[in-house]
């Protein structure tokens, strides 16, 4: 299962809560999908995603950002 979050137009730590408060309903395999036009959120989401067992994956694309979470078993 992928969970989409638009976080466009918002600012952190919006995309950052939104992620962990989604996070925690996935199973392992499951993944996350953050959509923002901040270039700061890839970076803040790493920060705050260090202490779980999870993959991110981050791709921009004419200043939008695609923050893939993966959680791991």
């Amino acid at each position: 299962m992928n969970i989409d979050i638009d976080c466009m137009g918002t600012m952190c730590p919006v995309p950052v809560v939104k992620a962990q408060i989604q996070y925690k309903k996935i199973s392992a395999g499951d993944s996350l999908t953050i959509i923002t036009d901040h270039s700061c959120t890839s970076q803040s989401i790493k920060d705050a995603f260090k202490k779980y067992n999870c993959e991110i994956q981050v791709e921009e694309d004419e200043g939008i950002w695609k923050i893939i979470i993966k959680k791991l078993v």
